[in-house]
């Protein structure tokens, strides 16, 4: 590569009724396109057949990140004006990275109110991107009068309202701190983990708080240039453990998303050892980046010249994948959040 990556490489066609606008019934009955990544070659299945495609001594690696109703609609209380706030990140107890629109007239000192005023704020400072730092007040526990005030902040492309809060939200999520859901997993239900778990593949869950910044678009022609954004993310000793036992055994890792695989290949070595730790990361990756613990990847479909189409490239390679997408397109999948999945093995 000579320092130049366009980012026109990673577009594809998408007619706009394919993007998913709510979710299956069943998780678990959604599409599952499977790419063979040394191929090329494709098929399709529905998602509870997961099972035929990994084998006893493998390891399923997910992230129990759980989403927080992190969309907060209210008013300014010297105007009235309406206010939307998305909670980014909590820097301490009650002061939080947002961002806030109609943001330009919410300077430092604005005064905001929720829920005629059970919940107030208050904007501290503006930091990178325009963003608010803002101070909350209220009476009892934030995390019950956010749940009772707050809307799952959905990727602006879903359009929909969301009838059912738990809907994106995967069944396993326990760590609450993340804007936005780690897709790939909302297709698994408590029954398909157990039968994965009774044939005797192992399962390891991280932790990475998905930011907004994911849904973000590269801006660079040059996607090299591309600064990648900064997500919290934890791996447990129990966790380190499993997964690097399993290399050594001769199982394969298998991810449940992106920001799967983007945690264990950040807490691992340079020979592959996965360490336990915490801490931020914006590792990007894309084709030429060469995978230190994944072996397989089950996915979403993601939206033209993302990061995300560029993480799957990486693994299963440009032209494989943009095949795989327009054979999806074909076949009419489901795209993005609440669509359907694909495993690249």
């Amino acid at each position: 590569m000579d320092g130049v990556l366009p980012k026109s490489d990673f577009y594809y066609e998408l007619p706009p009724e394919l993007i998913a606008q709510d979710p299956l019934e069943d998780r678990s009955s959604s599409r599952l396109l499977v790419l063979d990544k040394h191929t090329g070659a494709v098929s399709h299945h529905v998602f509870r057949e997961i099972t035929e495609f990994l084998q006893p001594g493998d390891c399923l690696v997910l992230n129990n990140t759980k989403v927080i109703p992190a969309r907060l609609l209210g008013v300014r209380e010297d105007t009235g004006a309406h206010v939307e706030v998305l909670l980014l990140k909590r820097r301490e107890a009650d002061v939080w990275e947002t961002l806030v629109k109609p943001g330009k007239k919410c300077r430092p000192g604005a005064r905001l109110s929720f829920g005629d005023g059970i919940l107030q704020a208050e904007v501290l400072e503006v930091v990178e991107e325009g963003n608010r730092l803002i101070r909350f007040t209220f009476d009892g526990i934030f995390e019950e009068v956010l749940d009772r005030l707050g809307e799952m902040p959905l990727p602006p492309y879903i359009t929909h309202k969301l009838q059912d809060k738990n809907r994106y939200q995967t069944v396993y999520a326990r760590q609450e701190g993340s804007a936005a859901a780690p897709t790939a997993g909302l297709h698994f239900t408590e029954e398909l983990l157990e039968q994965i778990e009774a044939k005797g593949i192992r399962t390891a869950y991280v932790t990475l708080h998905v930011g907004l910044g994911t849904f973000r678009p590269v801006k660079e022609e040059n996607v090299l240039n591309h600064h990648m954004h900064s997500e919290y993310y934890e791996v447990s000793e129990e966790t380190a453990s499993l997964i690097n036992r399993t290399k050594a055994e001769g199982g394969r890792i298998v991810c449940v998303g992106t920001t799967s695989c983007r945690t264990i290949e950040s807490a691992a070595d340079e020979k592959g050892i996965v360490r336990a730790g915490s801490g931020n990361t914006d590792i990007f990756i894309y084709p030429g980046y060469q995978f230190r613990v994944l072996d397989a990847l089950i996915t979403n479909f993601h939206l033209p010249e993302s990061t995300l189409v560029m993480l799957v490239s990486a693994l299963a390679g440009r032209e494989h994948v943009l095949n795989a997408y327009e054979e999806a397109v074909r076949e009419r999948y489901r795209f993005f959040s609440f669509g359907d999945a694909m495993l690249i093995i």
